[in-house]
């Protein structure tokens, strides 16, 4: 089934926020010289702080510096992780064992703080992003926003074989069962004002769930526009792929597009590290590709950058990818997109801005991404207007202002609603 979502209102139609609104931010983790959830974290918080009376409620790594004197303008709330927890880094960012103590943590300092009197306008927990986790603002009487949320997306048949991740990655196989089943998460999801999808398959995702309102925001966004140039690289055709080496992320689909560009002077550079990085490096050795495919390993965000800059076309074959946070990254730098028809890469590009490619088989996505990388490969000026209206589309909805003006609107609306009874568990 298919949940409707509801159109952005127009700027004639928005409600007013007032400043001195109330906002509760739960966001388990918080850093902004992290990356990942972590750094989206800090973006929410920082950002809200900046218009709004922001109490924000967090966790800390205890190898990582405190969110306190990075959010000056709000008041923050923060407990360290409980020993032992982040010895197996991947393990712990999939399962997070150290939600449970901050759900329970967090609950009950808000039952402390309205049992004093205090209260908030909204509450938003935008983190984490996958469906799995109930969410600690549920059912005590505050309004508030879940999301943007995603995940629980499938390998589609045919992509099992050969997948190099271990065990543990397969928890996430029980993510619809428990949407099904689960009490405290269903009523997490029944109980928010709005549900935040970051892509439209989420509907499809809640479709067991009476969620009252859903509406698609993207999980994050670009702080800024990249202002550096294009770096002159010679008459070669540099493809690019930003992301981890699992199966998932479709780095085999890519290498396999290249084979088929035999008569054309093409380059892949590869930038990223994991589990399929050995299979990856056999398939380039088996198909003769020599140096047309370059494995360049895990970069720092400023050397990711300058691959951007270098880069002719952004191919990203992820076939089971929630958001895709890179193709905005790569958009906002110009680059023509060739990525799925699938999760958020799909919902991020449109038909301007690059090519979606429908997700069959490995090998029907190794002929069609083939056909149309060649396609831009051999067609200069359609890079440059597909770029062009790539970041166009970027700054259009891919920035943190436009993106914070959005929740902003929600807000407002939420709070013109009736408020419920609170109701504690």
């Amino acid at each position: 089934m298919n949940r409707k979502t509801k159109p952005p209102l127009r700027a004639e139609e928005r409600p007013a926020v007032a400043a001195n609104l109330r906002v509760l931010l739960v966001a388990p983790t918080i850093d902004q010289t992290d990356v990942g959830e972590a750094w989206v974290g800090y973006q929410w918080g920082r950002h809200l702080s900046e218009r709004f009376d922001t109490t924000v409620l967090t966790y800390r790594k205890r190898d990582r510096p405190s969110a306190v004197p990075q959010l000056p303008r709000a008041r923050v709330v923060e407990w360290v992780e409980p020993r032992g927890l982040g010895r197996a880094e991947r393990l712990n960012s999939l399962a997070k064992p150290g939600y449970v103590p901050f759900y329970l943590r967090a609950r009950h300092w808000i039952r402390s703080a309205q049992a004093s009197g205090e209260r908030f306008d909204v509450g938003h927990q935008p983190l984490p992003v996958a469906m799995r986790y109930p969410s600690p603002l549920a059912g005590l009487g505050i309004p508030f926003v879940l999301g943007p949320v995603g995940g629980s997306l499938g390998s589609p048949e045919g992509f099992e074989d050969g997948d190099t991740a271990p065990w543990y990655v397969d928890l996430r196989r029980i993510d619809p069962w428990r949407l099904r089943h689960d009490r405290l998460l269903r009523k997490t999801y029944s109980s928010a004002s709005v549900v935040l999808g970051i892509a439209p398959y989420v509907g499809e995702a809640l479709a067991s769930v009476p969620v009252r309102d859903l509406k698609i925001l993207p999980e994050t966004a670009l702080d800024v526009l990249p202002d550096g140039g294009r770096i002159a690289h010679g008459s070669t055709v540099r493809l690019l792929f930003v992301g981890r080496l699992v199966r998932t992320k479709g780095a085999r689909e890519a290498i396999g597009a290249v084979a088929r560009l035999t008569t054309h002077d093409v380059v892949l550079d590869i930038v990223g590290d994991g589990f399929d990085r050995a299979a990856c490096e056999t398939l380039v050795t088996t198909l003769g590709l020599g140096e047309r495919v370059r494995f360049h390993g895990s970069r720092s965000r400023a050397e990711v950058e300058e691959f951007y800059r270098t880069a002719d076309i952004f191919v990203f074959p992820s076939f089971r990818e929630p958001g895709g946070n890179v193709v905005f990254e790569a958009m906002g730098h110009h680059l023509p997109v060739v990525t799925c028809d699938r999760g958020g890469p799909g919902a991020a590009v449109d038909d301007s801005s690059g090519m979606r490619i429908p997700v069959e088989s490995p090998e029907q996505m190794v002929r069609d991404f083939g056909a149309a990388l060649e396609l831009l490969v051999t067609d200069a000026a359609l890079r440059a207007s597909m770029g062009a209206a790539a970041r166009a589309r970027v700054e259009r909805i891919g920035l943190w202002p436009a993106k914070i003006e959005a929740v902003a609107d929600i807000y407002a609306s939420i709070c013109r609603e009736p408020k419920a009874p609170g109701r504690s568990t």
